[in-house]
């Protein structure tokens, strides 16, 4: 069983804000490091796949909607991704990258010290782009976990880039947020694990990020891209009135 899993969702290809979370103590003492998808659809794909990659074992990755779209794309099944950087991205990944992607499962499972088992997945158990707030009603929680092991007391997942915990149907979850993407507040969003569960942000140099990223990103509209994603200049009620008509609330 697992004592410490550090959780980082929707990094979205951002380099400097992985490399900060990953320099936190906690993420380098911690026994896995569960990706929980949206990795590579953003301004650095090939870099930030190749740093995780070389952690080894320690990372559990799991697929997310981006990701998908990006081996869809590359494969042929689709013509194009609505999201421009995502397209941009999706032509960035070598071969190796593509195998990657190609193998990531839709969820995990982990059993974790004071958790139990722990399902990870990107959007919900059952869907990688199926929405659900913190404050979707309980009826909608049922939905969304019927068919679900009723030994699993424990639901991480991601995609809405905003965190929180509660309570439904007795059953925890978590939205550790999004490292690369965070709507409401800047700062890099992850959770760690076991035997409860922290909701942790990870402060990092903003204006030195931009300019990395501009610099070493060759995405036409990096300058705009970074500004907007990086400042967090969504705030929680824009990405509320986004999400909310399919939330169920």
């Amino acid at each position: 069983m697992l004592s410490r899993v550090a959780v980082l969702p929707d990094i979205h290809a951002v380099l400097p804000a992985l490399r900060a979370v990953l320099d936190e103590p906690d993420v380098r003492a911690a026994d896995r490091i569960v990706v929980a998808g949206d990795i590579a659809a953003g301004p650095q794909p090939a870099r930030v796949l190749d740093l995780l990659t070389g952690l080894g074992e320690r990372v559990v990755w799991i697929n997310g909607n981006a990701d998908r779209e990006l081996l869809e794309y590359r494969r042929g099944q689709r013509d194009t991704i609505a999201d421009p950087i995502a397209l941009w991205a999706a032509d960035q990944l070598r071969p190796d990258h593509l195998e990657l992607l190609a193998r990531l499962p839709r969820s995990r499972r982990l059993p974790l010290r004071g958790l139990g088992d722990v399902l990870f997945c990107h959007a919900t158990p059952r869907d990688d782009e199926e929405v659900v707030l913190v404050d979707s009603p309980l009826a909608r929680w049922q939905e969304v976990f019927g068919g679900l092991d009723a030994t699993i007391r424990t639901v991480v997942c991601g995609h809405t880039h905003m965190p929180f915990v509660r309570l439904a149907h007795g059953r925890l979850v978590v939205n550790p947020g999004s490292v690369g993407m965070p709507y409401g507040r800047t700062g890099a969003h992850w959770a760690l694990l076991g035997p409860g569960v922290e909701l942790r942000t990870t402060d990092y140099d903003i204006d030195a990020a931009i300019t990395h990223i501009t610099e070493d990103s060759g995405y036409p509209e990096i300058a705009e891209w970074a500004d907007y994603f990086v400042r967090a200049r969504a705030n929680d009620g824009d990405a509320l009135a986004a999400f909310a008509p399919r939330s169920g609330c």
